[in-house]
């Protein structure tokens, strides 16, 4: 069983910075593929970057440049480092774990992240 906990959530003005982390409890770690989502009040869950067991990154057009998605596998800990922040941003960011072969999948219980003045 995979429990993944999110954290770094919080108010930041326009323009600020954010890193938000994500502890994976459980096994095998290095076998997941791992993602941040968002959902933004009265929107869908929507992809925001992933990272893959081979440290390949993908991300949303629009937020390229100013997102950085990372994994350190020693720490079993995702990261999103998030610069220029704006109040379309703001949202529940959650993270997932994709082991694709065998189906499995797990998601947090998200963080709240506010883009306000």
């Amino acid at each position: 069983q995979v429990q993944l906990v999110e954290s770094g959530g919080g108010l930041v003005q326009p323009g600020g910075s954010l890193t938000l982390s994500c502890a994976f409890a459980g096994n095998m770690f290095r076998f997941y593929d791992m993602a941040w989502y968002r959902q933004a009040p009265g929107k869908e869950r929507e992809l925001v970057a992933s990272i893959g067991v081979g440290g390949f990154t993908k991300y949303v057009d629009s937020l390229k440049g100013r997102f950085t998605i990372s994994r350190a596998e020693g720490e079993k800990t995702i990261y999103l480092q998030m610069t220029v922040l704006k109040p379309e941003d703001t949202a529940v960011y959650y993270c997932k774990a994709e082991w694709t072969s065998l189906g499995r999948n797990y998601w947090g219980k998200g963080t709240l992240v506010t883009v306000s003045t």
